[in-house]
């Protein structure tokens, strides 16, 4: 055997220790506040469309949803100008946590396949992401309403 060449567990490593010295050291800190200030941001923006619409006579119900509204067109929008993907990599996590990063899920990959056309393309690509989590949230959201029925039906009170 060839006294230069080593064990499989000895090249591991010394990739390792290449990859370590060649990647760059992530500010964490750093991203935590950009997240929190642009997350905290967002928030604030739907809060004041919020108080907007209760101002106008609208209760609390429907405002939520004219916010869920408004913050998914403008996000939808930004992610068709590919403006928010750089507030995404901005902002990592503080732009994707609320229902703006939702709308980004559903419209990069529509984006993306655009060029195969509007069924094929947009229409088919529109919900790779996003589609798992909507298939989740209704099945379990129909589980539980039936759990509820028939607790309900059967006069059991639940807390």
């Amino acid at each position: 055997m060839n006294s230069n060449s080593s064990s499989p567990i000895e090249s591991k490593q010394k990739y390792q220790e290449y990859v370590d010295k060649k990647s760059p050291n992530s500010p964490i800190l750093k991203n935590c506040f950009n997240a929190f200030w642009v997350g905290g941001l967002i928030c604030t923006i739907g809060q004041i469309i919020a108080n907007i619409c209760k101002q106008r006579g609208l209760d609390t119900t429907t405002s939520g949803t004219i916010v869920s509204i408004i913050l998914i067109g403008i996000s939808a929008f930004l992610t068709g100008l590919n403006i928010f993907n750089k507030i995404g990599k901005f902002a990592g996590a503080g732009s994707l946590i609320p229902i703006t990063g939702f709308a980004n899920s559903i419209v990069s990959p529509a984006m993306e396949y655009k060029s195969e056309g509007y069924v094929m393309g947009v229409g088919g690509k529109m919900f790779t992401v996003a589609g798992p989590v909507l298939v989740f949230g209704i099945s379990a959201s129909i589980l539980v309403g039936l759990v509820y029925l028939i607790f309900n039906t059967q006069s059991i009170t639940l807390v």
